[in-house]
């Protein structure tokens, strides 16, 4: 069965409808990426996924005994407050440090154990949120815009980094992105969401779609270009579904 599959979802905050008839399947193993404009919806999709939003119509069915790890957009931690990796990856599971270690390497930050959190740069600290989220060696792991504050290389490290981690671990990635340079060259499926899904596939197809273009214009010829150069495999059976909005 699917890790994930949501069906004909809405979700309102109180008279406000954010989401409605949203469905979307996760495979084993497979990158998604969900794009879309601000407001769009997306981080309320990733919340009821995880529980945090209670939908007000439709189903989410979870793969049984799946577990998940979830890197979220930003965390706030004191600078004054003396914390090291090791002791923020252990504050709500008392792991050993064997796997807080072995999750620090697979996030590509294998010195950092004994430093301070608030020592840590941007991309560090990113790292080590990754690093927390893998520590129970997910099924699924989940990001919320996980690069929000990156300059454009370390954004670019970050994906490689989760697609080594599908690699070595097997784990399906279901992210948010507003880099569509980097969603074009690191995804297997791109979801393109306004409130609905507008328009889903292949990479290289969505952004070729009336509707992605519609949301983004037409400027992704070079992450198009890189998309090509970084994939040479081919979807055969991979095509873009579009969507009406459902009024």
């Amino acid at each position: 069965m699917s890790l994930i599959a949501v069906r004909n979802l809405g979700v309102a905050y109180g008279a406000q409808t954010v989401l409605r008839n949203v469905d979307l399947v996760l495979e084993r193993g497979e990158i998604v990426t969900i794009v879309g404009p601000n407001g769009s919806g997306k981080t309320s999709l990733l919340r009821a996924i995880i529980g945090a939003n209670a939908p007000q119509s439709g189903s989410i069915t979870l793969a049984p005994g799946l577990k998940i790890g979830y890197v979220p957009q930003r965390l706030h931690i004191d600078p004054t407050l003396p914390i090291t990796v090791e002791r923020f990856m252990r504050l709500t599971d008392r792991v050993p440090r064997t796997a807080c270690q072995a999750a620090l390497d697979a996030a590509g930050v294998p010195d950092l154990l004994k430093r301070q959190m608030s020592h840590l740069s941007g991309g560090q600290f990113q790292r080590v949120l990754l690093a927390r989220a893998l520590i129970n060696r997910p099924d699924v792991l989940l990001l919320d815009e996980a690069t929000q504050g990156l300059d454009q290389p370390g954004s670019a490290a970050f994906y490689r980094q989760i697609e080594a981690v599908r690699r070595d671990t097997g784990c399906a990635v279901l992210m948010i992105s507003h880099e569509l340079h980097v969603v074009m060259s690191a995804s297997d499926r791109v979801i393109c969401l306004n409130g609905h899904v507008c328009c889903e596939g292949a990479p290289a197809v969505v952004a070729s779609a009336p509707e992605y273009r519609a949301l983004f214009g037409t400027g992704t010829g070079g992450a198009l270009a890189l998309y090509r150069h970084d994939h040479d495999h081919h979807h055969d059976h991979d095509h873009a579904h579009s969507h009406e909005a459902a009024e």
